[in-house]
């Protein structure tokens, strides 16, 4: 188990930076994990560095908008390699999706909870548990919700969060995509959104082939960060930094706490 976590964490930091195939109005930074459309409104598609593995999560936090587009953030996966596209469509809907072998969901100010016939709705799991399960997958659920960071009125942004009421479309927000294989030998694709499974949003997907996370950074979304997932089990450190957080009223509640200063900060970063 120690192994394979350890296998599945250092693939996880390497894929977490985007493919330098992307669209022309994109522009990555020096670690290829920060992505901006410097103009328009399109051509903003972006894909990861290597394809996914069974229950890995590609993870990224909405780090600006831009106002006076309409549409939002979209996200998917697609079983073509970047490397081989002669040119990058323009958008991710509906060009990519019409080449075939690609899944990809506009992310809406709701949750993209998508059900199939007959299928019910499932209780939301607490903010706090350490861990989403999604099938048998488990990923530490700290990394997937972020944190306001410091400023003005940061504490509402904080009860948002732990509300699971911050829009999905908003600064801060992240939004995650994985697939689950299933017994038939195909798998069910999953959007996370800030620690909450949206459920199968798209189901036979092939498993054969290697499938890339497609981030389009449409519209209103300006620029995305990347945002690396340990697989790892969670510290002691993180694990008082979850019992703190559930029981105070905001995160600037946390400095008056009779706490070691590093621990407060810990507490308090993003």
């Amino acid at each position: 188990l120690k192994i394979a976590s350890a296998a599945m964490a250092a693939r996880c930091r390497l894929a977490a930076r985007f493919h330098h195939v992307h669209g022309t109005n994109v522009r990555l930074d020096a670690s290829r994990t920060l992505a901006t459309r410097v103009e328009s409104f399109a051509n903003g598609l972006c894909f990861s560095q290597e394809p996914l593995a069974p229950g890995q999560i590609f993870l990224v936090e909405i780090e600006e908008k831009e106002l006076g587009w309409c549409g939002h953030l979209r996200v998917g996966l697609t079983a073509l390699d970047p490397q081989s596209l002669e040119v990058v469509p323009e958008y991710s809907l509906p060009d990519l999706v019409n080449m075939g072998d690609t899944w990809v969901f506009a992310i809406t100010r709701s949750h993209n909870r998508v059900l199939v016939d007959g299928e019910e709705a499932r209780a939301r799991s607490p903010p706090w548990e350490p861990f989403l399960l999604i099938e048998r997958v488990r990923i530490p659920r700290d990394t997937l919700v972020g944190r306001s960071r410091p400023g003005r009125y940061s504490h509402i942004l904080d009860d948002l969060y732990r509300t699971n009421a911050l829009p999905a479309t908003a600064r801060r927000s992240r939004i995650g995509v994985l697939y689950a294989p299933q017994p038939d030998g195909t798998a069910d694709m999953h959007i996370v959104i800030n620690g909450e499974d949206m459920g199968p949003s798209a189901r036979g997907l092939p498993t054969a082939r290697p499938l890339y996370a497609v981030v389009d950074v449409f519209a209103s979304t300006k620029s995305v960060r990347v945002i690396p997932v340990d697989y790892g089990f969670p510290s002691l450190q993180t694990l008082c930094r979850v019992v703190i957080q559930k029981h105070i009223v905001h995160r600037l509640a946390i400095e008056g706490l009779d706490l070691p200063q590093l621990l407060k900060n810990f507490c308090q970063r993003e």
